[in-house]
């Protein structure tokens, strides 16, 4: 038999759940209570249980504990709390103090860091200026000076000055001479070394050198508009080739003024004195002036 025939009366009170409100001993669908009441249209039935707290039923002899086991003895209803109640709050937990011990020894460590750095900087800020008016008033050393030994001098020595004379202080033979005549001639004087043009006339020069070894001999001359050469005698051996002395001054023929240049040929020289002679001999075109000699280095 289910709620939906137990006899109501009106459909309101149809209700679903009216085995909760019989009688146990109502199972005939009588229509009372336990107390013999009859029912009243449109009036609620009433339950023949108590309404219990979740918890409080006993079953049997058995009494029902506190859920959950054994209440706790520091547990409040938030109505029994300051403020509680309906419209109150409950008081949010305040964070634990932090240790005043250990803050101490953290401020006072970050203290002293700080007082350091500072102390440095204003360190390094102090040799910086010192170091920029030291450099301002004396300057230091520079690169240069610090990788060069100070056993070594600071330069080189100047190397010792080759000769060079004008050709007339030579020693002339077989008829050679000195003249003013043409103009252009680059002694101090103004005179040169001429009548070459004979065979055997030559003009000899003696000097020192303080090395043995490889020189360029140069040769001041003037010719008249055409090429010419000499045979060269160094320390009494005559060389296989002449010394050139062409017309590179470009002169016009006959143009002794314009024909002034000079030339150059290797020779080899000991240590000390040496003797060059330059002459007239077979094969030579020998119609030329000349003005000066010097050494050079190769």
């Amino acid at each position: 038999m289910t709620a939906g025939n137990n006899g109501a009366d009106t459909p309101e009170n149809d209700d679903p759940f009216a085995h909760l409100y019989r009688s146990e001993g109502g199972e005939g669908g009588s229509g009372t209570s336990s107390v013999g009441a009859a029912r009243q249209p449109g009036v609620p039935r009433t339950s023949y249980n108590q309404v219990r707290t979740v918890g409080q039923r006993q079953y049997g002899n058995q009494q029902a504990q506190p859920p959950y086991g054994r209440q706790n003895a520091h547990y409040a209803a938030p109505e029994t709390l300051p403020g509680g109640g309906a419209g109150g709050t409950r008081p949010v937990p305040q964070a634990p103090e932090p240790r005043k011990g250990r803050n101490g020894l953290l401020i006072g460590a970050v203290a002293v860091v700080a007082v350091v750095c500072i102390g440095i900087g204003a360190a390094m800020l102090t040799n910086s200026d010192s170091s920029k008016n030291d450099a301002g008033a004396n300057p230091g050393p520079t690169a240069a000076d610090s990788v060069q030994p100070s056993d070594q001098p600071a330069s080189k020595p100047p190397a010792a000055k080759l000769p060079k004379d004008d050709a007339g202080t030579l020693r002339l033979d077989g008829g050679a001479t000195t003249a003013k005549d043409i103009p252009g001639a680059r002694t101090a004087s103004g005179s040169y070394v001429t009548n070459l043009n004979n065979q055997g006339a030559s003009a000899t020069w003696t000097l020192d050198v303080d090395a043995a070894g490889k020189y360029k001999l140069w040769v001041g001359y003037g010719v008249p508009g055409k090429d010419a050469n000499l045979t060269l005698n160094v320390n009494g051996q005559a060389l296989s080739r002449p010394i050139n002395l062409k017309n590179f001054a470009g002169a016009p023929e006959g143009a002794w003024d314009k024909g002034w240049t000079k030339s150059w040929s290797y020779i080899q020289l000991n240590k000390g004195t040496n003797t060059i002679k330059l002459s007239c001999e077979n094969g030579n075109q020998c119609e030329v002036n000349l003005d000066q000699v010097w050494l050079a280095q190769p």
